[in-house]
């Protein structure tokens, strides 16, 4: 990736209980305000964003308001606490989802591989997931 990325944050980090969600929410803002780098454009509210939307239970559309309308990531925490309402269990089954994607087929493993050498990290062992892949590339790992 370019030096001229404006990051978001790492898959990893959580708010509200949720891992990922920080991340979304940096999207969003970059993508408002017309910053969001082209390496993110074509799956902003795909990927990770709609297995989050869809576990939420929220449309894109209606989040990115919510985000839209807030100032602060607290502004949007408080409103993710008071609207959307997950078990801690369904929050854990997506932390587990999203931190183990690439390493629970042959298919997704193919697919990881072949991410891996698109952005330059094929010799990288010691990246097994998404995730992991996504920080790399991210500089964070």
């Amino acid at each position: 990736m370019s030096d001229d990325i404006i990051f978001p944050r790492s898959t990893r980090e959580a708010m509200a209980g949720w891992v990922y969600l920080p991340r979304f929410i940096d999207k969003i803002r970059l993508h408002l305000v017309g910053k969001l780098h082209a390496d993110y454009q074509e799956n902003f509210t795909k990927g990770f964003d709609a297995v989050w939307l869809k576990t939420a239970g929220l449309e894109a559309a209606q989040f990115i308001d919510v985000v839209k309308n807030s100032v602060t990531d607290g502004e949007v925490c408080d409103w993710v606490q008071k609207n959307v309402k997950k078990s801690d269990a369904e929050k854990e089954e997506f932390k587990q989802r999203v931190s183990n994607y690439g390493n629970e087929s042959d298919a997704t493993r193919a697919r990881l591989k072949l991410r891996k050498e698109q952005v330059g990290l094929g010799g990288r062992d010691d990246i097994k997931t998404f995730a992991d892949m996504i920080d790399a590339d991210e500089k964070r790992i």
